[in-house]
């Protein structure tokens, strides 16, 4: 560990942001006597350039929350209970060895599951000696597909991978589209960015379900039903084509299949799609004639509408919208699904796939629940990081039975003792980001962090990457690859033998300059030769066709089930990401209490007043939220935002409405098609 800046009392240390935000901000820690006692933004950093959220500003509370843990623990009392007691770090390895040890020998290394995500964007603590590890062991693999899958899969069905328009160059935008993001809660950077362009005549226009932060501060705000965003986009395609508000030289260059989808949207007709989506005809109207003579336009397309059935043709759809018009070729146009495809690490190397000596079974984390308690041959063993599965999981119900077999041991790697680590037989006490050597890239800007450790091991915690060193020695693994140093790992996924992009950035190179821009000079993608069969953005996939996908950007519902009247889409808040923060006391003051967004219509209907408390439920769960009652959500909708630590007393885990079902593409997932009724409670 380099502990340059760690080991230094006072001062000021430029840091990055770990959270699972597509900022990536530049930081400045404060420290004095070895302790951080404040966080503000890094002003040097290009983009983010000085600006944090409530977030992190208050980070400090969180890194010396009392509740912190700072040692490893066993369990002593019934699971779910929360009574453990302190043991040695040699006591804890030595236990989780000898148990999968014996589960090996008894059921093999399938019986045992990693579940982890992003709690930690630091590459190697997130994706690094962990697969390598687990890889080796021959464990059953995890398809990390809570968050980003469906959208990613259907982008690059259009597009060929994650590549998008540089933010930096869209203060030169005139037109911004806000599409399911509610950007000033989870890109703020991108506000801020809009706002330059704002000064210079920009429309900032928001489509949403709920008229949140980001539906407050922009021109217009439209309203639209949930899980009928690709309707929509299908009818501003229509009005494109009908009214001659395409880019025909740019149609017949750069993009394949666009007759065909001429012919196809004929039938995605303004009074057809208001139908379905609640938008008003005049409305769409007035967005496609926007849309289609303003230049640039920009379209930022957020999360929310792709964790639907059909979130993946959602992203597809709508990453067409920029073809029509020519916006890929104007400086401030074109769109942004996610830029991660720039800069891309060499996750081979880094990752070890090859060390997976014989192909295992494959369990997607979205259905943890029905693994857990219908699988056969069964899960007997669970390690869980970076994650917190037990409020993040959909069919939370579900998922809490399965982690309460007795039959499942359970060990835990993190800084609290949250939901999910009540579950555990084993806890082990994780560093924060502050204290690791790590990588760090963006999925939304183009710069790539070194991050140095700024504050020295809170207790006995430890990274990702040295647990696993640890549990390679304890199990007797000799492979190199399982003793590789932090250093070592950094140079290796920097190889830009797979990533053009990379050119130029090394560790030695980001030692000098923490924050480098990608060389995008390297492989030019827009115009240029894309990463589709054709090289061109596909409008028509011959590739979706093959794979039984419709080859046309299609609308189709949701599949849940009508037996409850509401749409309910359980969307994030402004002060947690996920459940970060939701158990620390400065951001649940900040959050103030879990709310349920209603519309008056709906309230009327079932006698309830703004600021009651109202039972949520459906055949999955229930839970008990306060009603705020207003025009910010359409009749037959119900939004809540966050999600909620339990605490004593409470019922406010929305994940227990949730489906499991997964999305029509990338085995994502579905939270916001799920149905409810709602009640006031006695």
């Amino acid at each position: 560990m380099n502990t340059s800046y760690a080991a230094q009392k006072d001062g000021v240390f430029p840091s990055v942001c770990s959270l699972d935000c597509p900022d990536t901000c530049g930081l400045l820690v404060h420290k004095k006597d070895g302790k951080i006692i404040k966080v503000t933004g890094d002003p040097a950093h290009p983009v983010t350039q000085g600006a944090i959220c409530n977030k992190v500003r208050n980070m400090t509370a969180r890194i010396y929350d009392p509740k912190r843990l700072k040692y490893p623990m066993k369990r002593v009392g019934a699971k779910g209970e929360g009574k453990f007691e302190r043991i040695t770090w040699e006591e804890a390895i030595g236990t989780i060895a000898e148990k999968w040890k014996s589960l090996i020998a008894k059921h093999g290394a399938e019986s045992i599951l990693p579940y982890s995500f992003y709690g930690n964007m630091g590459i190697l603590n997130a994706e690094g000696m962990d697969r390598r590890f687990f890889h080796h062991l021959g464990a059953s693999q995890l398809e990390r597909t809570i968050c980003t899958s469906a959208g990613t899969i259907g982008y690059a069905y259009t597009m060929g991978g994650s590549y998008g328009t540089d933010p930096e160059e869209t203060t030169e935008t005139k037109l911004f589209i806000f599409w399911g993001c509610n950007a000033v809660s989870t890109n703020m950077h991108q506000v801020t960015l809009a706002e330059k362009a704002r000064k210079n005549g920009a429309q900032v226009v928001v489509i949403d379900v709920h008229k949140n932060q980001t539906g407050r501060w922009a021109d217009w705000f439209i309203p639209i039903l949930p899980g009928t965003d690709t309707a929509l986009a299908l009818g501003l395609m229509h009005v494109l084509f009908a009214e001659n508000m395409i880019d025909e030289t740019f149609l017949a260059d750069y993009t394949f299949g666009h007759e065909e989808l001429r012919e196809h949207v004929k039938q995605y007709d303004p009074a057809s799609v208001s139908e379905i989506t609640g938008v008003p005809v005049e409305d769409i109207y007035k967005l496609a004639r926007m849309y289609g003579t303003t230049s640039p336009s920009f379209i930022r397309i957020g999360n929310g509408p792709q964790h639907h059935d059909n979130g993946g043709m959602f992203v597809r759809t709508v990453a067409c919208l920029p073809a029509l018009t020519g916006q890929w070729h104007v400086r401030g146009g074109g769109a942004i699904k996610g830029n991660s495809g720039f800069s891309a690490v060499n996750f081979q190397v880094l990752q070890r796939p090859d060390l997976l000596k014989n192909r295992t079974r494959s369990i997607n984390m979205n259905q943890i629940g029905e693994a857990l308690t219908e699988l056969t041959p069964p899960i007997y063993s669970l390690f869980v990081y970076n994650s917190n599965p037990l409020v993040v999981a959909p069919n939370g119900n579900k998922v809490r039975d399965g982690f309460a077999r007795e039959d499942v041991f359970t060990v835990v790697h993190d800084l609290f003792l949250t939901e999910t680590a009540h579950y555990a037989d084993v806890i082990l006490p994780a560093t924060s980001a502050f204290e690791n050597l790590d990588l760090y890239t963006s999925y939304w800007h183009y710069y790539v962090n070194l991050h140095q450790p700024v504050i020295e091991r809170y207790g006995e915690s430890k990274s990702n990457v040295e647990v696993f060193r640890l549990l390679s020695e304890a199990m007797d693994f000799t492979e190199q690859a399982l003793k590789d140093t932090e250093e070592e790992m950094i140079r290796q996924m920097l190889d830009d033998s797979v990533n053009p992009y990379l050119n130029g950035i090394t560790y030695e190179k980001l030692l000098e300059t923490p924050c480098m821009k990608i060389d995008r000079s390297k492989r030019p993608v827009f115009p240029g030769t894309l990463p589709t069969p054709s090289g061109k953005i596909e409008l028509y996939s011959e590739r979706m066709e093959k794979e039984g996908l419709p080859p046309l950007p299609t609308y189709e519902p949701i599949r849940e089930e009508e037996t409850f009247p509401l749409l309910f889409v359980s969307a994030p808040n402004h002060n947690f990401l996920n459940s970060t923060f939701s158990n620390n006391e400065v951001h649940v003051k900040l959050e103030k209490i879990p709310r349920l967004h209603l519309h008056p219509e709906e309230a009327r209907k079932r006698g309830i007043e703004n600021g009651e408390k109202v039972r949520v439920y459906n055949r999955r769960g229930e839970c008990e939220l306060t009603a705020s009652v207003g025009e910010n959500v359409l009749p037959g909708v119900a939004v809540s935002q966050g999600l909620w630590a339990e605490s004593p007393g409470t019922k406010q885990l929305v994940n227990v409405l949730t489906p499991s079902r997964l999305a029509d593409m990338g085995g994502g997932a579905t939270f916001f098609s799920a149905r409810v009724e709602v009640e006031k409670l006695s």
